[in-house]
Order: C-alpha cells, then sequence, then structure tokens
C-alpha cells in the first residue's frame, strides 16, 4: 500500500469508532481493536485497561444517555512501517434523558492520541488515550420538533 492508502485505511478505521459507539454496538469495537489493546479513558474518570473492559465501561456509561454523537476532527497521521500513530480531536456532545420530559446536554472536548498496527485484517488501534480539552455539564435541551 501507499502511504496515501495506509492514511486512508486508518482514517476509515478513526471514522468507524464513533459510529459504532454512537450506534451503541460495542461488540463490533473488536474489528478495530487489536486483542492486546490498551485503552486509557481516565481524563474524564473512565478506565485504563483493555478492550472488553472499555467495552462494558462503554455501556454502562453511556447508557444513561438517550443520544451521543462523537464529532471527530481530521487525524494527524504518521506513518512509520507497519505501525502509525495519530491524534485527531472529537467534540462530543451527550443528551441525558431526565425522566420528566426535561433532557440535558453534556459537551466534551478532547483529543485521542492513538497507535495502530498492520495486521492480516489490516490496520488496527493498539493503543488509544483520551486527552480531557473540556466538558460543559447540564446545558438545556430545547427540542425544535419531533425526532
Amino acid at each position: 500500500m501507499s502511504d496515501v492508502e495506509d492514511k486512508q485505511a486508518i482514517t476509515d478505521l478513526i471514522a468507524r469508532y464513533p459510529q459504532y459507539v454512537d450506534e451503541r454496538e460495542f461488540d463490533r469495537l473488536d474489528e478495530l481493536f487489536t486483542a492486546d489493546a490498551r485503552i486509557d479513558f481516565s481524563a474524564f474518570g473512565g478506565p485504563t485497561d483493555s478492550l472488553i473492559a472499555i467495552k462494558q465501561f462503554l455501556r454502562d456509561s453511556l447508557g444513561a444517555f438517550a443520544r451521543s454523537q462523537h464529532m471527530m476532527g481530521l487525524p494527524d497521521i504518521t506513518l512509520e512501517g507497519d505501525r502509525a500513530r495519530s491524534r485527531t480531536s472529537c467534540n462530543n456532545p451527550m443528551i441525558l434523558d431526565k425522566g420528566d420530559g426535561n433532557r440535558e446536554v453534556w459537551l466534551i472536548g478532547l483529543w485521542y492520541d492513538d497507535e495502530f498496527q498492520r495486521t492480516a485484517d489490516g490496520w488496527r488501534f493498539t493503543a488509544r488515550k483520551q486527552e480531557r480539552c473540556y466538558s460543559v455539564i447540564g446545558l438545556r435541551d430545547t427540542p425544535l420538533g419531533p425526532r
């Protein structure tokens, strides 16, 4: 593969992560990570652990939210043979259903620092770490129409 093809494959991998998380298809994350990947979500109080533990953390923590929308920026990818690394910004609004007809918006801003390896199945995450930028908790959601 050329550098352009490798970078596109990694960009596609990064783009699938929010799709699976926001659609709550956590088991599909196995398609993106190596079995021994280390994931560090401690920047927002989460664990640093294996993919198995992180999937359970995502189920538990995102279960309280009616919706989330990980909006990924363009990744800055550095290729190093069969390994690569990237840094990608992310803005993540999440909608908390308060149960009384009111909804609250949480806004989270972060960067993902990722490491990748080329495998027989294509590029995979070997490490992912969040770096906190901001969080705004408790904005009122005012729906403009039916969902």
